[in-house]
C-alpha cells in the first residue's frame, strides 16, 4: 500500500509526535508506538523470535535473502521506546534488498536500564553474529548513537546510519534546529536524560569522539528533521578523519522516514537502497 507523502506527514504530525515525550506517560508511549506498527511486511517475509546475545531478538529474512553475513539492527525510539515489532516492516525492507537476514535486537530500555546496559546488550549480540561471518550494524536515530557507542569497542564490517543521534547535550538545550514533523525536542530530552541515567552527556556524545577507526560508513539524513545537522556533522568529520563514508540527503522527508516504508514510496526507495549498499558491504568481494 502507497500513500501520497502529504497524507502520510498529515498522519505522523497529529498521530505521532503529540504521544511522543511529556506530558504523555511513557507506558503510553510505547503502547502507542506498538499499536501503530504495521504488520504490513513484503509477500515472503520471514520473521523468526530468536535470543541473540543474551536478549530477546527478531531475525527477519525478506524474500530471496539467502546470501551471507548478516546485519545488525538497533532500532531508534529515544532509548525509551520502540522494539523488534516497531522495526519489523524496516527490517524486512532492508533483508530484501541486502539480500541478507536482519537481526533486530531488543535491548534494555532506559530509563529502568540506562547506559551502559543497551550498548552492553548491542556489543553482546554483535559478538555472538560476528562469531559465525561479517556483520553490518545498522541504526536509526538513537539507535545510530547505539551503533557509533557500539564501534568505540567493536569494528563491524560497515555502518549504516539513519538519522543518527549524535549529541545527546543538544537534547536538553535550545540548539535543536530544523522542522521536523516527528521530533519533539521535549521527548529527545527525556529520552537523552533517561538513557544517561547521570553520566556525563558529553562523554556519551559520539560526536566528540576519534573517528578515525570507523568502518565504511553510510549516512542518510532527510531535509525536515532536527538531526540533519548532526548526520552531516558525521559525515565530514568521519571523512576527514580518512573513513570512507557516504552522505545521502532524502527531498522533502522527516525524520526516520524509512520506518514508513509500506505507506510511503520515498521511505520504500530509501531502505531498498540502504539494503542495496549494505549487501554490496557484505559481498565476498567486497573491500
Amino acid at each position: 500500500m502507497r500513500l501520497p507523502l502529504p497524507v502520510v506527514r498529515g498522519v505522523v504530525r497529529t498521530l505521532v509526535r503529540p504521544a511522543l515525550g511529556p506530558p504523555v506517560p511513557l507506558a503510553a508511549q510505547r503502547l502507542w508506538m506498538v499499536l501503530l506498527s504495521q504488520p504490513l511486511l513484503p509477500t515472503g517475509t520471514r520473521v523468526e523470535k530468536t535470543v541473540l546475545g543474551g536478549r530477546p531478538a527478531e531475525t527477519v529474512t525478506g524474500p530471496g535473502a539467502t546470501g551471507s553475513g548478516s546485519v545488525l539492527l538497533l532500532h531508534g525510539g529515544a532509548f525509551i521506546t520502540c522494539s523488534p515489532r516497531t522495526h519489523r516492516v524496516l527490517a524486512a525492507h532492508l533483508s530484501a534488498a541486502a539480500g541478507v537476514p536482519v537481526h533486530v535486537l531488543d535491548y534494555r530500555l532506559a530509563p529502568e536500564h540506562p547506559f551502559p546496559a543497551p550498548v552492553q546488550d548491542a556489543v553482546r549480540a554483535y559478538d555472538e553474529l560476528a562469531a559465525t561471518g561479517p556483520v553490518v550494524v545498522f541504526g536509526d536515530s538513537a539507535g545510530g548513537c547505539l551503533a557509533l557507542l557500539l564501534a568505540r569497542e567493536r569494528t563491524p564490517r560497515a555502518l549504516a546510519l539513519v538519522s543518527p543521534l549524535t549529541d545527546l547535550t543538544r537534547g536538553l538545550s535550545s540548539e535543536w534546529t530544523g522542522e521536523d514533523v516527528l521530533v519533539r525536542r521535549d521527548w529527545a530530552r527525556q529520552g537523552c536524560e533517561a538513557f544517561a541515567g547521570g553520566a556525563d552527556l558529553r562523554a556519551l556524545s559520539p560526536r566528540f569522539d576519534d573517528l578515525t577507526r570507523l568502518p565504511p560508513t553510510l549516512v542518510h539524513v532527510s531535509q525536515h528533521e532536527r538531526l540533519r545537522p548532526e548526520g552531516e556533522e558525521l559525515v565530514e568529520r568521519a571523512r576527514a578523519a580518512g573513513v570512507a563514508v557516504e552522505l545521502v540527503e532524502l527531498p522533502g522527508v522527516w525524520h526516520d522516514v524509512h520506518l514508513f516504508a509500506h505507506l510511503l514510496g520515498e521511505a520504500a526507495d530509501a531502505s531498498a537502497a540502504m539494503g542495496r549498499w549494505i549487501g554490496a558491504r557484505l559481498a565476498p568481494a567486497a573491500p
